[in-house]
């Protein structure tokens, strides 16, 4: 894959990142979404690689390269990391930072983009990237700054979109577009930025990567389940918080929409 065109690339709005105060952590944002619903699945996936490949985490330094308000570093903290995360929004860093602040979680949060990162070559063991590579401008030179700054025999976690039809039917029509169930604000995701599988094992190799596995997921109800717990939200019965209460991603060999991976640095 090559740069995203200017064009495409105009057309997301990553400015919702940049809001003024806390849209993270309230039960009630949307984003708060990441840590009800999604969380679940990805940090699973991330423990259970690290346990296949005997990998403590205690004494090791770990990166996450778009931590936004903190809702993943948060994790990666606890499961035994020296943490830091990196965000260019900001507003986001800071909500990080108060947060980890708060309770008791010790996270170094820098401002910055994954195009440009701010260390040295060879600063840590593992890298984690979560729904963040859609929604980058230079998406070959993230790759190359995560391997940069990653040991030989290092260890990166990721996760995207995959661009399919059904992923335009679900993260952009029913999620975003269609106001019978939409949920996110408009703009969040743009479909043309969505990444295959094929595509990042090129970004590996080009990167001096060895890929090791991809997984997929689904959502722990059925899509009518799932369409009728959306349609509530829409009509007023249900609040955002209601809706991470009840619906989850679980782990699935589905990764027409969003699925996860992880490599070895060679």
């Amino acid at each position: 894959m090559e740069k995203i065109a200017p064009s495409v690339y105009e057309q997301i709005d990553n400015e919702v990142y940049k809001a003024q105060g806390d849209t993270w952590w309230k039960p009630d944002a949307v984003l708060h979404l990441l840590k009800t619903s999604i969380n679940p699945w990805r940090v699973g996936y991330a423990i259970n690689v690290l346990k296949s490949l005997n990998f403590d985490p205690t004494g090791k330094t770990a990166l996450e390269v778009g931590s936004g308000g903190g809702i993943l570093t948060e994790e990666i903290c606890k499961m035994g990391f020296t943490t830091t995360g990196i965000d260019p929004a900001a507003t986001s860093v800071q909500t990080a930072a108060n947060h980890a602040r708060a309770t008791g979680l010790s996270i170094t949060y820098d401002h910055g983009s994954g195009e440009q990162l701010p260390y040295a070559d060879q600063s840590f063991d593992c890298v984690f990237c979560c729904d963040v590579l859609e929604h980058v401008r230079d998406l070959p030179k993230v790759f190359s700054e995560i391997s940069r700054v990653l040991k030989p025999g290092g260890l990166f976690i990721y996760d995207t979109l995959n661009r399919t039809f059904i992923s335009n039917l679900v993260a952009i029509k029913i999620w975003q577009e269609w106001k019978r169930w939409a949920f996110m604000p408009p703009n969040t995701h743009v479909w043309k930025m969505f990444i295959k599988p094929k595509e990042i094992k090129t970004l590996l190799a080009a990167n001096g990567f060895e890929w090791k596995n991809h997984t997929g997921s689904q959502p722990n109800v059925s899509i009518p389940t799932m369409l009728t717990y959306l349609r509530k939200r829409v009509k007023g019965e249900w609040t955002i918080a209601d809706l991470g209460k009840n619906f989850r991603l679980v782990e699935s060999t589905d990764m027409n929409i969003l699925y996860g991976g992880y490599a070895i640095k060679k």
